[in-house]
C-alpha cells in the first residue's frame, strides 16, 4: 500500500471537523486554505491538543476564538451553562477528542492506525501549542457565524 499524501491525510480532519460541529453544535464551519504554521503561538484563545501514537507519532489541536468557544458551549449545552470558563474548557476538549476520533477512524481506512491521548486544554491570550514533533504543523482555518477556529495537525 502506498503512503497517503499530505492532502489525503488532511481530508479526514476537515471531514471530521465539519461533521462534529454540524451534529454536536449545529454550527456549519467553512474550511479555509490550509497553511504551514511558522511559530507555536495559538491562533485562538482556547485550545485543546490530542497526541497520536501508532503508524506515526503526531498530534492534533483545535484552537477557538473566545466568541466561537462560547457559541459552541451554548449550542452544545443550551441554557444549562453553569460556569462558562469550565464549560468552555470541557467543550473544547470534547470537541477536539471527537474530531480526533473521527479523523483517526478515517485514517485507519487508509491503513494508518493510531491511538489518541486524553485532550489537554490551554486557555489564555497568546498561549502556545507544543506539538509532539518538530515537523511542520499544518493549520486549517475554519470560519463560522460565531468567529474563527483552527485545526492543526502534524505527524513525524
Amino acid at each position: 500500500m502506498t503512503q497517503p499524501s499530505g492532502v489525503e491525510i488532511a481530508k479526514p480532519f476537515v471531514k471530521a471537523t465539519i461533521n462534529v460541529f454540524s451534529t454536536m453544535a449545529r454550527i456549519e464551519p467553512k474550511p479555509g486554505k490550509p497553511f504551514v504554521k511558522k511559530d507555536r503561538t495559538a491562533q485562538g484563545d482556547v485550545s485543546a491538543i490530542v497526541g497520536f501514537t501508532g503508524a506515526k507519532n503526531g498530534s492534533i489541536s483545535v484552537s477557538f476564538s473566545k466568541k466561537c468557544a462560547v457559541a459552541v458551549v451554548k449550542a452544545m449545552l443550551g441554557d444549562d451553562v453553569q460556569d462558562i470558563v469550565q464549560d468552555a474548557k470541557d467543550a473544547v476538549g470534547e470537541v477536539t477528542n471527537m474530531i480526533s476520533g473521527q479523523a483517526r477512524a478515517s485514517l485507519a481506512e487508509m491503513g494508518l492506525l493510531f491511538q489518541g491521548s486524553t485532550p489537554s486544554v490551554i486557555m489564555g491570550d497568546n498561549h502556545t501549542i507544543t506539538h509532539i514533533t518538530s515537523q511542520p504543523v499544518v493549520c486549517i482555518p475554519f470560519e463560522t457565524d460565531h468567529g474563527p477556529f483552527f485545526v492543526e495537525f502534524v505527524f513525524e
